[in-house]
């Protein structure tokens, strides 16, 4: 199963190519692909599956869907 998870932007690099952001999931800072949302901006949360950014989110969908993945029997879920 694949799943997108909702991350927050803390940074762009818009001198990139493509353009890239470092985006937080829960405290662990990954660099991302924002190509494909080039509208986003730093605060926005995004939808991210393996290294790009889908689409922007609002922060309560963002916040529902960080809520009910962590409630999933998933591993590292304690």
């Amino acid at each position: 199963m694949c799943l997108a998870i909702p991350g927050k932007i803390l940074e762009i690099d818009s001198g990139a190519s493509p353009l890239m952001g470092k985006v937080s999931f829960g405290g662990v800072k990954k660099d991302v692909c924002l190509e494909l949302v080039p509208d986003a901006k730093i605060g926005n949360y995004v939808i991210v599956h393996v290294g790009f950014a889908l689409s922007i989110m609002d922060e309560a969908e963002a916040q529902e869907t960080l809520k009910l993945i962590d409630q999933m029997d998933l591993p590292g879920n304690e």
